[in-house]
């Protein structure tokens, strides 16, 4: 199967053209092309993402975008078996964007379409990367981590997804971009921090933990930009000096990762899982790797997409829909329609579940 995958959710409009043979499996794909085009420039002026702007970027980049992509793929429309596309959660102008044009692909070549949840994207993006180390196999458990989610989940197989907690507030993307904006380091944040953290002490300021106590995997990080709110007006009304601001950056990035890998690493104990997988833009920090890989070291296997593919891109989508379109048919393009918001549990299983006493080394509770 030739699938065409669309995304528009925020602020990357891309496309892109994955093939799997017929009796393949997720990690057979082969990705024919992929477009991205990004709107970085045109929001970092505002400090982040200005949906009415995303809105027309998207139209008037998406026709270029999918140009482009045939144009790679050397496919002409009428070859396409199906076309996937993000149907939610996001900015509803964007996903309207890409809807739109998804609908008038698949009716006009008389295709199946399908609408993708876009963390389920995610979620299957390291299915795409051609490795020689050992591949990604189910069961495992997902850590998915963006600018808008922040998510666990234990994956037992294709389409069978147990949920088991997700932030109560921000999400950690927001944690850094408003953490960014606070320490006047531009946007995006993840990687503004992160570039101020480096030299910084992660230990000068003891920034709170928050919810790791509790026998549960939810997480909250607003309580954390409270703090580093509270910290900076204590620090000179916020104004830092260089090697102050490495501080408070490194400090409050360590906070964060701490949290991460602490939930993400009891989830893998809870579910008695050897495999994690960490997915979304922010498992492209270099620090979460690292303390991800100090934690897991000889006990859990982790497994990352390339970093091309942990930002938003169409390839996932695609796949995702080529996932949707095995165990059911596509929908009719009048029935579908933009979901700005789509909780993750509709595509999960819910199960009760508590997490076991801290288990993990008492450096997580030094603070």
């Amino acid at each position: 199967m030739i699938i065409l995958g669309l995304e528009s959710s925020c602020d990357e409009t891309a496309a892109a053209i994955i093939e799997v043979e017929d009796g393949g499996r997720l990690g057979d794909a082969r990705i024919l092309a992929d477009t991205v085009w990004s709107q970085l420039e045109e929001h970092a002026l505002y400090g982040g993402v200005v949906p009415e702007l995303a809105s027309r970027a998207h139209i008037r980049h998406i026709g270029a975008v999918l140009t482009e992509t045939f144009k790679k793929g050397a496919i002409a429309p009428t070859q396409l078996d199906g076309v996937a596309v993000t149907q939610g959660p996001g900015l509803v102008g964007g996903l309207l964007v890409g809807l739109a044009v998804a609908k008038g692909i698949a009716l006009a070549a008389d295709i199946p379409l399908v609408g993708v949840h876009h963390m389920e994207g995610h979620l299957l993006s390291p299915f795409l990367a051609k490795t020689t180390a050992a591949p990604l196999d189910f069961p495992f458990v997902a850590l998915l981590v963006s600018g808008g989610h922040t998510i666990l989940l234990h994956v037992r197989g294709l389409q069978d997804y147990v949920f088991l907690g997700q932030t109560r507030d921000d999400a950690v993307g927001e944690a850094f971009d408003k953490g960014a904006r606070l320490l006047g380091l531009g946007y995006p944040g993840g990687p503004a921090i992160e570039k101020a953290a480096g030299g910084g002490n992660r230990k000068a300021i003891p920034f709170p933990r928050i919810m790791l106590d509790k026998k549960r995997f939810d997480f909250s990080f607003s309580g954390l930009k409270t703090a580093l709110k509270v910290q900076l007006q204590r620090q000179q009304g916020g104004e830092l000096p260089d090697h102050d601001r490495a501080d408070v950056a490194a400090s409050y990035q360590e906070a964060i990762v701490d949290t991460l890998v602490f939930k993400a690493m009891a989830a893998c104990h809870q579910c008695r899982c050897g495999r994690l997988l960490v997915a979304g833009g922010v498992g492209a920090n270099q620090r979460l790797r690292e303390r991800l890989a100090e934690e897991a070291s000889g006990r859990i296997a982790l497994y990352f997409p390339p970093m091309a593919l942990c930002t938003d891109n169409a390839a996932m989508i695609a796949l995702a829909g080529w996932g949707r379109l095995q165990r059911q048919p596509g929908v009719h393009w009048e029935t579908l329609d933009a979901r700005a918001r789509w909780p993750i549990q509709e595509i999960c299983r819910v199960e009760p579940s508590t997490m076991d006493p801290p288990f993990l080394s008492s450096r997580y509770w030094e603070c």
